[in-house]
């Protein structure tokens, strides 16, 4: 199962999302990300954010949609802020699509203390879904009842 989160920039939390996917998903699934402008390279705050948690950010990169152009993943996963305003990126694609909105801490104008705990805060946010994820009974839902969990799940 390959599960393609996305972004506009791909920085940081489509980036800590395919993280903390791999990081907790069995053997057989593995996520992967990118964004529809990508800024090119993955914001230093989600490296560390990552570290304090104990994930791996071994191999993450900030990446356009077209890097995965042959990915054919099994679901997409939108985590823009359409709240914010931003235009959160298309994929066309047979894939199951859910958008699971969160506000960028980077986007924070604080000081450092309360920025490490904003991308905290993120990755815990982010973890608690992707558990709901991985606790679905795949093989017993229909197309109908795993797109309506997705997007409960998308709104943990």
């Amino acid at each position: 199962m390959k599960v393609l989160f996305l972004c506009t920039a791909n920085s940081c939390r489509s980036i800590l999302s395919e993280a903390i996917f791999n990081h907790l998903a069995p053997v057989g699934m593995k996520a992967f990300s990118a964004g529809s402008q990508p800024k090119g390279a993955v914001n230093p705050l989600s490296i560390t954010a990552l570290q304090r948690a104990g994930i791996s950010a071994e191999g993450l990169s900030s990446k356009s949609t077209e890097a995965h152009a042959n990915l054919a993943p099994d679901f997409v996963i939108t985590v823009c802020d359409k709240a914010a305003g931003e235009a959160c990126p298309v994929f066309f694609g047979p894939a199951v699509k859910a958008h699971w909105g969160l506000a960028d801490p980077s986007d924070l104008q604080v000081g450092a203390a309360e920025l490490d705990a904003a991308f905290d805060a993120t990755i815990e946010h982010i973890k608690r879904r992707i558990a709901a994820f991985l606790s679905l009974p795949f093989d017993q839902l229909d197309a109908a009842q795993l797109k309506a969990e997705l997007a409960r799940i998308g709104t943990l």
